[in-house]
């Protein structure tokens, strides 16, 4: 992967150029970005561009005790240009020796005690064909179902064990680690390794939660935030790499705010009618009742946790725009007709403050979503929260 493969993020590829060009790179480098916003793939085409850079030639005494090294220094290498060094070709297939990767897995059968290393394959799969996926993405891909992923002991031990051989090629040994957050105190087993690491080792920590890594790891990185790409850019990506529409890309774009996961998954689902679904939750939470309340509970539980999450994205999409339309007016906020016409008529059952108060359960609802909880309930749950917020202003949405 090259630079170029991973969406926006210009000023951080510039930065992360620059810390080679100027011999600044820190032994340990923690790139910390949200869901959906390119720190894996960021990380691996920064991982495969050190590892496929040529070695210095090695320094020797000449005669007169002085040292020199046997060649002039190689010239610095662009990301751009790394494709045409003969390594990269290995690094691309992260079958370079000197390239090692961990993640989250699970036990293949009851009893094992699982390293990354039985997974490479599936690994360098994922990596190819999902590389904005999540760890959720992961685990379903080597068939977790509902077991918990794991960075094992035994998996940190394997860590410590590669990083103190010595490289086989490469300038430099590197290890992506994903998902740090799924370290328990196990990783405090690597510790030492990453605060005196051996020789020419780098150490790539790409994570989602700050809050949720071991403070004793976090202390020895050094930070790169990797912040979410622009709306436009990825409006341009779903047209040019998922060969959107371009009115479908720019109205995913919106709602996708940065998280390319997520509109790649709204693509796929791009015929789906939430306006309509959300117009029926609103007349049943405000003017229906218990049992049409009850009704579409029923059907939203059937639609499969990704299309709630995309459901509930796209009604906070909506009243995000309805408040930019109150404060800004709406010849200032780009929308379709009707999408514009329906975020009018969210002005007129809730004010700015009602608004931001179902935004924040909604985003509460996203989470549980995230993490299984129950449809029927959560839903149900959240219709009654939301009938209380605006309950004093109440108004049919007409089709």
């Amino acid at each position: 992967m090259l630079f170029k493969d991973v969406i926006g993020l210009e000023s951080t590829k510039k930065h992360l150029a620059e810390m080679v060009e100027q011999n600044r790179l820190s032994h340990a480098l923690l790139f910390l970005g949200k869901e959906g916003s390119g720190a894996l793939p960021l990380a691996l085409a920064f991982a495969e561009y050190v590892v496929s850079l040529p070695q210095p030639s090695p320094v020797v005494e000449d005669l007169f005790g002085g040292m020199s090294a046997l060649e002039p220094a190689p010239a610095f290498i662009s990301p751009d240009d790394i494709a045409a060094q003969p390594a990269f070709e290995r690094a691309r297939q992260m079958i370079h020796p000197d390239l090692h990767f961990s993640y989250p897995v699970i036990p293949k059968k009851s009893g094992d005690k699982p390293v990354s290393a039985d997974y490479i394959q599936e690994w360098r799969e994922f990596v190819q064909l999902y590389p904005y996926g999540n760890v959720y993405d992961w685990l379903q891909f080597i068939g977790a179902e509902n077991k918990q992923g794991n960075i094992t002991a035994d998996e940190c031990n394997d860590i410590i064990r590669k990083l103190n051989l010595k490289s086989f090629e490469s300038a430099y040994k590197v290890l992506l680690l994903w998902m740090p957050e799924y370290l328990g105190k196990e990783g405090n087993k690597l510790l030492k390794l990453i605060e005196e690491p051996p020789p020419d080792t780098l150490f790539l920590l790409v994570a989602e939660s700050e809050e949720q890594i071991l403070p004793t790891i976090l202390s020895r990185c050094q930070l790169v935030k990797v912040p979410a790409p622009e709306n436009r850019e990825i409006e341009q990506a779903l047209t040019s790499r998922a060969n959107a529409a371009p009115e479908t890309a720019r109205q995913i774009a919106g709602i996708a705010e940065g998280n390319y996961r997520e509109a790649l998954q709204l693509l796929q689902h791009a015929d789906e009618d939430w306006q309509s679904l959300l117009r029926d939750w609103l007349n049943a939470t405000l003017k229906g009742g218990p049992i049409a309340q009850v009704k579409f509970t029923e059907e939203v539980s059937k639609l499969g946790r990704e299309k709630q999450k995309q459901f509930l994205r796209y009604f906070n999409h909506l009243l995000e725009q309805s408040i930019r339309i109150k404060v800004l007016g709406a010849e200032q906020v780009m929308l379709g007709d009707n999408e514009k016409d329906f975020a009018q008529r969210l002005n007129k059952i809730a004010s700015v403050s009602q608004q931001q108060a179902v935004i924040e359960e909604l985003d509460k609802a996203a989470y549980y979503v995230e993490r299984n909880a129950n449809a029927k309930m959560l839903f149900q749950a959240l219709t009654i929260k939301l009938y209380h917020i605006i309950q004093n202003k109440t108004l049919i949405l007409m089709h």
